[in-house]
């Protein structure tokens, strides 16, 4: 273990969540059936190896997918109020080892402390929310044309859910698909990112406890590694009706045209390029602290980063250096250090993109007004630790239309009415999240009536990240459609069934039809 690894408790940490012999890429009982090349978790903290895990083998998928379905066959059949209590115990366990997990995420990821305590307070939210659900899975009654018959819909479960999430979210995003499955009777097959493998065995630990207590198979929680190979072989499948995809929106349109092969459903979390607009009614300090805490928070690594901020001409200067003189303040460091405000990227690939963003909005003709670069020397010894940066920029640049998955903000100026603001927002390929500053009611109504924002989420007066579990997170466009957590967003884990009984002597047919015999 490296010497901040140590001061901080990750070792513990480790311990606790169950991952031993973390050098020799048998990390875990629950991982048994893989027996594929080792892969090296290295944190972007300090650049220090944490552990190993196997990546997972053809032939070791296919015991998995048999673990699995043998499972759903057991799991399906208990009445959902008990697979919610499940879930229930499932998130006590998450409450025991909260800071431990939080922990591991902030030293595998790279984001703060908090905010790793915070992805983990999220699973314990949705894990609450799934088991309020399991009692409320509810189908419709509707009138028959036909006398003496009683129609009825109901859901049932799909079968296995294959969950492929992204390093960003190492533990949230899994656990939002998993717990709604869970309550609606699926099991599940999960491929974390092979970032941070060792999230994702800290949760199948936890998860294997849970049910082994309860004396119910293993195979109803799956845990495979590895790269987008391994992926490959869940979204081939036709035994996994269901492929909950988060990632990048060119892996998603693989994704989605692989599984629409087989005419499978797909449920897709992909890329946003999400702005906040800032009208003269705006309040200005609540515009700050959206903004730069959209735009910095998780080192700019969110889906729902912000990185445009789309500023009428009249208060354009007044808001640019509220912003900037904000920038000033923030420290950058160990994210487990509660003092540091950003920590590093995932990787020296993250690093590159970075810079090369930097690099095209200066070809393009932006202004670099806070300025980034790479820092080195001591606690930056990782190489993935970058100066959150702010170019002023034009709405039609090429790297504005693009999502940079770094902390880059760029300034948009707009004149004109809040119409003019909405068309910039909407005029690129994402469509995730979105926001507007204003005090101004109609401003605010028409942001969000049919002809403003086109994102799938859109907030007055807060910014663009920061989703609650409550609401269906997801995206249009390019984002991919998909819609996770709250609300309805239960019933793509669950196919419909429309059901009609006849409690009479007769048989009318349909639409007054006549047969007889």
């Amino acid at each position: 273990m490296s010497k901040i690894a140590t001061d901080f408790g990750i070792d513990s940490a480790l311990k606790i969540l169950g991952i031993n012999n973390i050098n020799d890429g048998t990390s875990t009982g629950s991982d048994r059936f893989s027996n594929g090349e080792i892969i090296e978790s290295y944190s972007p903290v300090d650049g220090a190896l944490i552990g190993k895990v196997k990546a997972t083998t053809k032939e070791d998928y296919n015991k998995v997918m048999q673990a699995a379905t043998s499972a759903f066959e057991i799991w399906r059949s208990m009445p959902a109020p008990q697979r919610g209590d499940i879930v229930r115990q499932f998130g006590d366990k998450l409450r025991e080892k909260k800071e431990a997990l939080g922990k591991l995420v902030s030293y595998e990821m790279g984001k703060s402390y908090q905010e790793g305590l915070g992805e983990v307070q999220e699973m314990i939210d949705i894990c609450d929310f799934a088991v309020g659900l399991s009692r409320q899975l509810h189908g419709l009654t509707m009138h028959s044309e036909r006398p003496g018959h009683r129609m009825y819909e109901q859901y049932h479960p799909l079968g296995v859910v294959g969950i492929i999430s992204a390093f960003n979210f190492p533990v949230a995003v899994w656990s939002w698909n998993t717990a709604l499955a869970w309550v609606c009777g699926d099991v599940c097959v999960w491929k974390p990112s092979e970032k941070v493998p060792l999230c994702g065995v800290a949760c199948q630990n936890i998860a294997a406890e849970v049910f082994a207590k309860n004396k119910l198979p293993e195979g109803i929680s799956c845990l495979i590694n590895g790269d987008y190979k391994v992926g490959e072989f869940m979204t081939k499948d036709t035994r996994i009706p269901l492929i909950s995809a988060t990632g990048s929106t060119r892996m998603g349109k693989i994704v989605a045209k692989e599984v629409a092969g087989r005419l499978g459903k797909s449920l897709l979390e992909l890329g946003g390029n999400n702005a906040i607009i800032v009208t003269p009614d705006a309040d200005i300090k609540m515009t700050v602290i959206g903004a730069v805490f959209g735009a910095v928070g998780t080192a700019g690594q969110r889906c729902t980063s912000t990185r445009r901020l789309i500023i009428h001409e009249s208060i354009y200067d007044k808001v640019k250096n509220a912003v900037v003189d904000a920038y000033k303040q923030l420290r950058i460091g160990n994210p487990l250090d509660e003092n540091n405000h950003v920590g590093p990227l995932i990787d020296t690939d993250a690093v590159n993109m970075y810079k090369n963003a930097l690099k095209n909005v200066v070809e393009e003709g932006g202004t670099i007004i806070v300025e980034g670069g790479v820092l080195s020397g001591e606690g930056f010894e990782s190489g993935c630790y970058v100066k959150p940066a702010i170019a002023e920029a034009k709405p039609e640049f090429k790297i504005v239309q693009h999502e940079t998955f770094a902390p880059v903000l760029y300034l948009l100026k707009y004149s004109g009415g809040i119409e003019n603001a909405i068309a910039i927002q909407n005029n690129v390929a994402q469509g995730l999240s979105s926001a507007i500053m204003t005090n101004n009611l109609r401003e605010a109504e028409h942001f969000l009536s049919v002809a403003g924002s086109d994102c799938g989420i859109a907030n007055v007066n807060i910014g663009t990240s920061g989703a609650e579990i409550g609401g269906a997170f997801g995206g249009e466009k390019d984002t991919g459609g998909g819609r996770e957590s709250g609300s309805d967003a239960w019933k793509i884990y669950m196919r419909r069934q429309t059901n009609t009984i006849n409690y009479t002597t007769e048989l009318p047919l349909a639409q007054g039809i006549k047969f007889d015999l």
